[in-house]
């Protein structure tokens, strides 16, 4: 009787701890392309040696641990990044645990998205993507942070073209009407082609009053103005593009080029060019069908305020 008893605590113990196992959130740390991959097959304890299995497997487990009501988080394994945190922790990099180690700390600082059943065709680009973004926002933060104040003014440069930029945004959005709306900001910097974008949803309430007018990601709202900021406060000749999509239309494309702190109107002509031509050899491309080429529309904004 007591053999029987402590069985069934043991299969009941074995139950509770799945059951907890469920409410405990896993990450995986991807390596996601083949430099990447051939970094960390210096560690003996790597045990892959091809990145096509090695994605396979991956794949496989994030599958498993969803069929086991898992909570998934996929974060970008970066193998400089985890060098450089096993020289500064102590950490021997040739083993699993450091490695474990180190993938829990990447979604507090590195690129990582929710694991929700996509194929990895689809997961390795958001994570890139990511990645790209944190990078962005890192960047121009840093920049808007150290560009000090005004010598005319004593404005701090950086928060005056983020509110700017902000008041341009929103009333790029309000002048854009009903619709779903793409926007896309492209700022040219020292080393790299700045880029941000955000989709705004106004097929709603269209009251500009209204603070739930625009449905937009917080997120994707910061990352997008503060790059315009930075074109704004550096004074860059950047572009902003539009397109707005709205049941029984075609889709409409708008442009802008950022000039002294101003979004100025590209022509008709001008926005055909910037989408049907190929900006790495310059050659001409297609239009897209059921598309129309539109003008910018002004923004009716104050062009006499001061800039810095």
């Amino acid at each position: 009787m007591a053999h029987t008893d402590r069985t069934k605590q043991t299969d009941t113990d074995r139950t509770r701890r799945r059951r907890l196992r469920r409410e405990v959130p896993s990450t995986v740390g991807l390596l996601a392309d083949e430099r990447d991959f051939t970094a960390m097959r210096r560690y003996d304890t790597f045990d892959f040696d091809d990145h096509a299995t090695y994605l396979r497997q991956i794949d496989a487990l994030l599958r498993s641990l969803t069929a086991q009501g898992v909570h998934t988080t996929v974060a970008l394994f970066d193998p400089d990044e985890y060098a450089e945190f096993c020289a500064a922790g102590g950490h021997d990099p040739d083993t699993t645990a450091s490695r474990s180690r180190y993938t829990a700390t990447i979604p507090a600082t590195g690129a990582a998205v929710a694991y929700t059943g996509q194929p990895l065709d689809t997961l390795v680009p958001q994570l890139i993507n990511t990645a790209v973004r944190r990078a962005t926002w890192e960047y121009v933060t840093a920049l808007l942070a150290d560009l000090g104040a005004c010598a005319d003014c004593g404005q701090d440069i950086g928060r005056a073209a983020f509110d700017r930029a902000s008041h341009l945004l929103f009333t790029l959005l309000e002048t854009a009407g009903p619709g779903i709306h793409h926007i896309v900001c492209s700022i040219p910097a020292d080393d790299e082609q700045l880029l941000a974008s955000l989709q705004a949803d106004r097929t709603g309430p269209t009251d500009p009053t209204d603070p739930d007018t625009f449905a937009v990601d917080p997120t994707e709202g910061a990352e997008f103005v503060s790059v315009l900021a930075a074109g704004i406060a550096l004074e860059r000749p950047g572009g902003v593009v539009l397109r707005t999509t709205a049941p029984g239309t075609p889709d409409r494309l708008h442009g802008w080029r950022l000039l002294h702190g101003h979004l100025v109107p590209l022509t008709e002509a001008e926005v055909f060019s910037a989408y049907c031509t190929d900006a790495d050899t310059g050659e001409p491309l297609s239009p897209e069908s059921g598309v129309e080429y539109r003008a910018g529309f002004d923004l009716g904004l104050d062009t006499t305020d001061h800039h810095h």
